[in-house]
């Protein structure tokens, strides 16, 4: 009888750690996944004048974020600035290596993992919040806290780049503004009303998976 107990009580065990196992290869592949749409959708960009290009990495991004969450989110930036950083042809304009980093959009580069992070805080933070509400009121609170976490990220984002390109490319506060700012502002917006109607409904239909 003892013997039966200690084998289903090792093969519980066995069970729980096998589960824990597939959890973390389910959360790799993920990342991985995401680093890799970050990688691919880099490549969509419009060269500017200045020499900041528009992308769609500050779309793919927090949609990381909202999706994996805010620490898994910012794991598949990191991973994506690692790979640029080694050589790996990842950043715009199929671009890598070190010094893609300390250039004049180095900025916003660093600072790709703070969207991520902020848009799935603040999808944590919306639902913890909207949960005690119903109908109408708790999409508007989710939506609200979600948006408002995307404008913080975004502002911290073209706050630090632009810092950075005024540093290195030695320029005054007007003529980076209109090169790292001004032009960026529409579509801007329109990628923050996308990552939060597209973020939280392709979380629910991968859910499964994450």
């Amino acid at each position: 009888m003892s013997s039966t107990l200690d084998s289903r009580s090792k093969a519980d065990t066995n069970t729980i750690a096998g589960n824990k196992s597939n959890v973390s290869i389910q959360d790799l592949c993920m990342i991985a996944v995401f680093t890799a749409i970050i990688s691919v959708l880099s490549q969509l960009s419009i060269p500017m004048p200045a020499g900041v290009p528009m992308t769609l990495q500050t779309l793919i991004i927090p949609i990381a974020g909202i999706v994996l969450g805010k620490k898994k989110g910012s794991y598949a930036t990191l991973l994506y600035l690692l790979l640029g950083a080694v050589g790996v042809p990842v950043f715009a304009g199929f671009a890598g290596g070190f010094d893609k980093l300390i250039g004049m959009t180095g900025g916003f580069l660093v600072s790709f993992p703070v969207l991520s992070f902020t848009a799935g805080l603040g999808d944590e933070i919306g639902k913890k919040i909207s949960s005690g509400k119903k109908g109408i009121s708790k999409t508007a609170v989710y939506f609200s806290l979600l948006v408002a976490s995307l404008l913080i990220g975004a502002t911290i984002n073209y706050v630090i780049g632009t810092l950075w390109f005024m540093f290195v490319a030695k320029a005054g506060l007007m003529y980076s503004l209109t090169a790292c700012v001004f032009p960026f502002i529409p579509t801007a917006i329109v990628k923050i009303i996308l990552v939060a109607v597209l973020g939280p409904e392709l979380k629910k239909r991968l859910s499964r998976f994450i």
